[in-house]
């Protein structure tokens, strides 16, 4: 990026600000959009201090005399590349680039990047902690929470990166080149955005496509979609698979309750699944994922044990909140689509009252609600998707469903209908958008909610 371009950035969320302060460090000029009127000028240019000078606001519709200089366009990930605004910028020849992108662009270092519909957050997490057990500068970015754009230059040629990617980022991406890779999973998701499925696993596979024979990339053995992009010949980066369901002769699986790290069939045992705080299969997959770019980047085995024992599952990612009178609290605040959710019931180790419901991504429910079956006692549904997915549980002869406004009537149904030993589960298998600002705001009020019976 040249020093002292004139720049649009869209969007005025985290990670448009971060965008634009990057912008602004390297000495470009800011021009930040926002399609909402109902924002203040003066608010947004709060965010930059003695900066601000150097800042310009557009909100409302974008026209074309508001591009006059504008050499560069950096889009949030939230703006769909088939919005009126992206056909403005097109329009007038402005090349877009996406926000990994630029930090990328702006980065040094080594770099390792996560995707795959579910598990990201928890792997992400994970290998961070793993890479901070043998790295003193780590930066652990992307969608767990500080934008990669914010870190960008504080990195040099010591430090190592773990970036949480999702499909929306790399949408946009040109150069962006991780040393490792990792596509955990593919199932269907956000094809509100994506349109169809061989778009959605395009995108999510454009991960490597900058990488060469001298990266690696890591892919689940278990995922048919994955195994095949895996063994395709001509894919550059080489493969480490991993496995919570067939034993391999080289990489990550299972041996009884061990996961195991095999090569030409010689098992190192990385850990026993009882020594970890982590629940559930998917969890086991998260694990073996992170401790093999762990392993690709350099750690050593023993520290990459010793971090697995010790961690904490993530906040919103079937995080325990309480016992009360034997009920058990969980937190899947993150379980934003059917996969992710069916990963959080099978993880519950008794009879089940679940919280589910949100915004309606048009995910098909089928395979969720055929997971019920002797597991879930009653369902408890809120938000826009409630109405499908109460008559997709009855065209599978699922009854018990209960509606509720709010979240703090439904956690109070839960309390009213659960008996000792049963466990209540907030795993929504939908967005939070339109009754929350996002899955995080969900899952504490969800937290608060319960902490109040």
């Amino acid at each position: 990026m040249d020093q002292s371009q004139r720049v649009l950035v869209a969007g005025t969320g985290k990670s448009g600000i971060a965008a634009a302060r990057l912008i602004l460090e390297r000495g470009g000029e800011v021009i930040l959009y926002d399609g909402n009127e109902a924002l203040k000028e003066e608010d947004i240019k709060e965010n930059f201090g003695e900066d601000k000078k150097r800042v310009s606001v557009v909100l409302g519709e974008m026209k074309r005399s508001d591009l006059l200089g504008v050499e560069l366009c950096i889009i949030s990930p939230g703006i769909p590349l088939t919005s009126p605004f992206v056909a403005v910028v097109d329009d007038a020849k402005i090349p877009i680039l996406g926000e990994i992108e630029l930090a990328y662009q702006c980065s040094l270092g080594k770099l390792a990047a996560i995707t795959g519909t579910n598990g990201k957050t928890t792997t992400t997490a994970l290998t961070g902690e793993i890479l901070r057990s043998h790295y003193e500068e780590t930066f652990v970015v992307g969608n767990i929470g500080e934008p990669y754009t914010s870190k960008a230059m504080e990195m040099t040629e010591e430090s190592v990166t773990v970036a949480e990617i999702s499909s929306f980022q790399l949408e946009t991406i040109m150069d962006f080149h991780p040393n490792i890779s990792a596509i955990l999973n593919i199932t269907p998701d956000h094809l509100n955005r994506h349109g169809t499925m061989e778009n959605y696993i395009q995108i999510k596979e454009g991960i490597t496509l900058n990488q060469t024979e001298e990266d690696k990339v890591v892919l689940n053995y278990d995922d048919p979609v994955l195994r095949e992009f895996g063994e395709d010949p001509e894919l550059r980066p080489e493969v480490i698979w991993f496995s919570s369901r067939t034993k391999l002769a080289d990489g990550f699986c299972m041996a009884g309750d061990d996961i195991v790290y095999c090569q030409k069939g010689r098992e190192t045992v990385v850990v026993n699944v009882h020594e970890m705080q982590l629940l559930g299969r998917h969890n086991y997959e998260n694990v073996m994922a992170a401790a093999a770019i762990g392993l690709s980047m350099g750690v050593p085995m023993s520290k990459i044990t010793e971090v697995i024992k010790n961690f904490q599952p993530v906040e919103h990612r079937i995080e325990f909140v309480r016992e009360r009178t034997g009920v058990r609290y969980y937190n899947d605040s993150k379980g934003t689509n059917p996969d992710a959710a069916i990963q959080a019931l099978r993880a519950m180790p008794g009879p089940t009252i679940l919280i589910a419901g949100g915004y309606d991504k048009e995910s098909s429910y089928d395979e969720w609600v055929k997971e019920f079956e002797g597991k879930v006692k009653y369902l408890v549904l809120i938000g826009q998707t409630r109405d499908k997915i109460a008559a997709c549980a009855k065209e599978h002869g699922f009854t018990e469903i209960m509606y509720a406004e709010d979240m703090s009537e439904a956690v109070q149904v839960c309390a009213v209908y659960a008996d000792i030993g049963d466990y209540v589960l907030l795993s929504p298998a939908c967005a939070s958008w339109g009754m929350f600002r996002d899955y995080e705001e969900r899952g504490r009020i969800f937290k608060e909610c319960v902490m109040a019976l």
